[in-house]
């Protein structure tokens, strides 16, 4: 039997106005006194100036201010919580911030707190960190945060954009979780059962939310929820295989062929509609949904040319070539991804 290390966040808070009990929750988990806070310039002065301040009643802390993830960054965060001697790290922003924390973290050997800023991505609680290299963005494996603080006032007061950007993320676990089924049954690859049912569970909770979310901190906060849960699922699997598959290949490769690309969950929920398609799939509940949002559902409303589409369609396959998905399976040819690209509407 393989053996397996799980790695799950032991305290999870999320509610409104939770940014004031920051404190309790360092506490509760016993993480120590000296902290390095990591936060982005616009970050910092939504929460990650008040939560230096919270912080710095009761503990040693030093900011560390973010411009990119990068492994440049990371080194360079590194040393400044090796400078401090810091006992715990607190990632307070976006999906920089907190892939930057979680990669720190691990190499230095302790343990993190993931406070988000925003609903925009799957990687609030998830063990996996995105980092800028030479060659575009990576996935490395990370540490899942001990405690993630999620306080809906301050997510609530973002752009819109950046929660139904992550809306888009949730809901293209439904065609990364039948690329990991399909690659089961074609290549044999193992697949985790659990991981795959609470990630689907996570999609159906905000498609059948649409409506609420964008006219209520409820929605809100199921869109929080729905994206911790996605991570968790993603550290029960070990891998990123439960959250990401043809659509977010399609998204990596638009992030290379696009010259101004869109957001990651934007792109992400584009995918989607055109590999469920491909799966034949229920595509039009998908794009129904994302509109329903208030996300993109094609090339103008990304902000690309309908021919960046195509590029990115053909080109998705060579990105991370080992992960099967639908993409290796039906080999697109040009043609064939215009007309994929046609039919569901995105161009």
């Amino acid at each position: 039997m393989r053996t397996k290390l799980m790695q799950l966040p032991r305290a999870v808070l999320v509610g409104e106005g939770v940014l004031g009990k920051l404190n309790q929750l360092v506490a509760q988990l016993k993480l120590g006194n000296r902290c390095l806070l990591l936060t982005g310039s616009a970050t910092a002065k939504v929460a990650g100036a008040r939560a230096a301040e919270i912080l710095g009643e009761e503990h040693e802390v030093e900011v560390f201010g973010l411009r990119e993830a990068s492994f440049e960054a990371v080194e360079e965060a590194l040393e400044a919580a090796r400078s401090l001697g810091a006992e715990f790290l607190v990632g307070v922003g976006g999906g920089k911030v907190i892939d930057v924390a979680k990669l720190v973290a691990k190499r230095l050997g302790v343990e993190f707190l993931s406070v988000p800023t925003a609903a925009s991505h799957d990687g609030v609680a998830s063990s996996r960190a995105s980092i800028k290299d030479k060659n575009g963005t990576v996935s490395k494996e990370a540490i899942a945060p001990l405690g993630v603080l999620a306080d809906i006032e301050i997510i609530d007061s973002a752009p819109y954009r950046l929660t139904a950007s992550g809306c888009g993320d949730v809901i293209s676990k439904f065609t990364a979780t039948r690329d990991w089924e399909l690659a089961h049954r074609v290549t044999g690859e193992e697949i985790s059962e659990y991981s795959i049912a609470l990630s689907r569970m996570s999609a159906k909770i905000v498609m059948r939310s649409a409506g609420e979310i964008r006219s209520s901190r409820e929605g809100i906060r199921k869109v929080v929820k729905a994206l911790i849960s996605c991570g968790v699922a993603m550290s029960i699997a070990g891998s990123s295989r439960p959250g990401s598959g043809s659509e977010h290949k399609f998204s990596h490769a638009l992030d290379m062929i696009a010259e101004k690309p869109a957001l990651h969950g934007e792109q992400c929920g584009v995918g989607t509609i055109m590999m469920m398609y491909l799966h034949g799939g229920d595509w039009q509940r998908i794009r129904s949904a994302l509109s329903e949002i208030g996300a993109p559902t094609c090339a103008e409303e990304l902000g690309v040319s309908r021919r960046e589409v195509v590029e990115a369609l053909v080109k998705a396959r060579e990105i991370r070539p080992h992960r099967y998905t639908i993409l290796e399976h039906v080999n697109l040819s040009r043609d064939k991804a215009e007309k994929v690209a046609k039919v569901t509407g995105v161009i």
